[in-house]
């Protein structure tokens, strides 16, 4: 199921980025094409066999918000820009990205690839009045090559906390298997069973789902939430054997599932391991308001499911289930 939540998300975060794109290219919001008139000051003249200009390119406020049908800008456009002779003869403008670029120029050079300069060519310029008309470079679909990007980007870093993990896993799972060989397990079973028995009436202490559930919440308490879905599984897997009615939860996988999601944690080792190849400062500082707000989470939840396997809607219908069965 969770599956096709995220190929569903991928699907309407693509569908959309398309639509948005489209949209884009319908109303010009780039003004792709279109040409913009300034004024080029020159403050420098750097002469060699393709002379070249370092100047200012000024844009009244006024003209630039109607030219790209914003109202971010509130003063006069005062942009450094290099005015350059090509091979061929025509002309280029370099605008170098900076803080004080106007914030469209900024979205457009991100758009563009997240580039330092946004080029434009020149269809003239009046070397004595400082006139000049420039295109710019062409901007098409931002959106979806922002989806792209982030596809990828993401990916690499999943990567990254995955193998930043697997040191903490290989530790814990070898400490959890000294523990099996030890013996530690069965005590910790053996210590637990008064708390199963009252969580989990209706399964017999010495039941393989008992030792199963204890391991899985034994896993989960310590934060190795992958070392604990396996015996999870076979947690669920022993409960179903002592379902009267297959497809019908009883109150125990209930109750099991409740503790399970709440996930009671004693040392998040998942957390800390994925904080410290971020690099947090203190990754261990969360332990304290995880234990807390688990612990809130699994005595809500204990409560909750508790209450509801009481209601007669509930309880009537393993009456009849157990009718059913005695029926053959």
């Amino acid at each position: 199921m969770l599956n096709y939540v995220w190929i569903s998300l991928l699907l309407i975060g693509i569908f959309t980025a398309v639509g948005r794109d489209i949209n884009d290219e319908i109303t010009n919001t780039y003004r792709n094409g279109v040409p913009i008139s300034s004024r080029f000051e020159i403050t420098h003249q750097r002469v060699s066999v393709h002379p070249s200009y370092e100047g200012e390119i000024v844009i009244p406020a006024a003209s630039f918000n109607q030219f790209y049908n914003v109202t971010s800008t509130s003063s006069d456009i005062r942009h450094p820009a290099t005015l350059t002779t090509l091979s061929s003869g025509r002309q280029k403008l370099e605008l170098t990205i900076s803080e004080n670029t106007p914030d469209f120029w900024k979205e457009m050079a991100k758009a563009a690839g997240g580039k330092e300069k946004l080029e434009a060519l020149v269809s003239s310029y009046n070397v004595s009045s400082g006139a000049i008309v420039f295109t710019m470079e062409k901007i098409s679909f931002v959106k979806i090559k922002a989806v792209t990007k982030a596809a990828i980007d993401f990916a690499d870093t999943a990567v990254t906390i995955s193998l930043g993990l697997i040191g903490v896993m290989a530790l814990w799972l070898g400490i959890m298997k000294v523990g099996e060989a030890a013996g530690l397990l069965e005590m910790l079973t053996r210590l637990m069973t008064p708390v199963t028995r009252q969580l989990f009436p209706d399964v017999p202490s010495n039941h393989p789902a008992v030792a199963a559930m204890i391991m899985n919440i034994a896993a989960n308490m310590f934060g190795l939430n992958n070392a604990a879905t396996p015996m999870g599984l076979k947690a669920m897997e022993e409960l179903n054997k002592l379902n009267p009615k297959a497809g019908t939860a009883t109150n125990a996988m209930c109750t099991f599932l409740v503790v399970n999601t709440a996930g009671l944690t004693l040392i998040p080792a998942t957390a800390i391991a994925i904080r410290a190849g971020l690099g947090s400062a203190d990754p261990g500082i969360i332990i304290g308001t995880s234990i807390f707000g688990a612990g809130c989470a699994t005595v809500a939840g204990l409560i909750s499911v508790k209450l509801l396997q009481r209601l007669p809607k509930y309880k009537k219908e393993m009456e009849v289930t157990k009718e059913e069965e005695t029926n053959g």
